[in-house]
């Protein structure tokens, strides 16, 4: 009886551990032909380990550590990234799907399209560190502008980041990770930070629509009307964390020839915000040699539209 019941085991199992033997194979065939001079079966091959997702990665990353070959080394670099980048993307659907929006996970994400092992725990325990300083220095009796005075003296002076023009040349500043560790990010970059604090702590200030710039508005609260628009106190530059006036906004759009629309003082979502640094950030990849990378992000930002 034991027996019998010995081999019904080895029986069932018996096609698994084949499955497991005819997929090694395959996997061994693929990093074998990586290096084959037709473009059409190598793109076939890349396309085949691709649908194998992550798991990949090791037998890649082993691949690349003993070829000298430097051009399969540039096949087998492009391969890790466009796996890395496949999970990048179904992340990216699930988020979206989720309907919460939060800011940090995605943009956590977009960090993760240069640093694919992103650790989060560090980064999340600066931006705690940074949401409690704030709130220690916040109460109700505040007016918007004290409560904004203090989230710049706690950004720019206590922790010292410090803000520079949107740089296609400098892709680090527009991500949240970099920035807390170098202390430095553009316009794009400290203000989706920026975005992110006053989220964690309900105070009413968003994304504003101006054209060319990623300027924040200081929002009055419950006083959005039907078509979304809101009545905006005043205006934050995040770059310096300057702020300004309706008055200021009118100039900048008359230099700039744009008519000053109900549509402009129309919050920007949570879902638009991120749309927004993706939208800005694949500029740092609009070049010959980063195309790959550019189509990249343009999925992720037709994925949000």
């Amino acid at each position: 009886m034991h027996g019998c019941g010995f081999k019904f085991l080895f029986c069932s199992i018996q096609p698994a551990i084949f499955e497991r033997m005819d997929e090694q194979k395959e996997v061994n065939a693929l990093l074998n032909l990586i290096d084959d001079p037709d473009h059409e079966i190598y793109e076939a091959v890349s396309d085949r380990i691709i649908t194998y997702g992550l798991p990949m990665i090791p037998n890649l990353e082993h691949l690349w550590e003993t070829t000298a070959d430097s051009a399969v080394q540039e096949r087998i670099e492009l391969l890790i990234h466009r796996l890395y980048f496949s999970g990048l993307n179904a992340d990216f659907k699930q988020w979206d799907e989720a309907g919460h929006h939060e800011l940090m996970p995605a943009l956590l994400l977009i960090a993760k399209f240069l640093y694919p092992e992103l650790q989060a725990a560090k980064v999340l325990h600066h931006v705690e560190r940074l949401r409690r300083n704030i709130w220690l220095e916040i109460n109700n009796y505040l007016t918007p502008l004290e409560q904004v005075h203090i989230i710049n003296s706690i950004i720019y002076n206590y922790i010292g980041i410090k803000g520079t023009s949107n740089n296609t040349d400098r892709p680090n500043e527009y991500l949240l990770p970099q920035i807390l560790e170098s202390k430095k990010g553009n316009q794009t970059g400290i203000g989706a930070l920026y975005l992110l604090l006053v989220d964690m702590l309900d105070i009413p200030v968003r994304l504003m629509r101006i054209p060319h710039q990623f300027v924040l508005g200081y929002c009055k609260p419950g006083l959005g009307d039907a078509t979304g628009n809101h009545d905006v106190d005043f205006f934050i530059e995040p770059s310096l964390g300057q702020v300004f006036t309706h008055t200021d906004l009118h100039h900048y759009l008359t230099k700039i020839a744009v008519e000053n629309s109900p549509e402009l003082f129309r919050p920007q979502s949570n879902r638009e915000v991120i749309r927004q640094v993706l939208t800005d950030f694949r500029e740092c990849f609009n070049n010959d040699l980063q195309k790959i990378q550019y189509q990249e992000l343009e999925t992720l930002i037709r994925l949000l539209n």
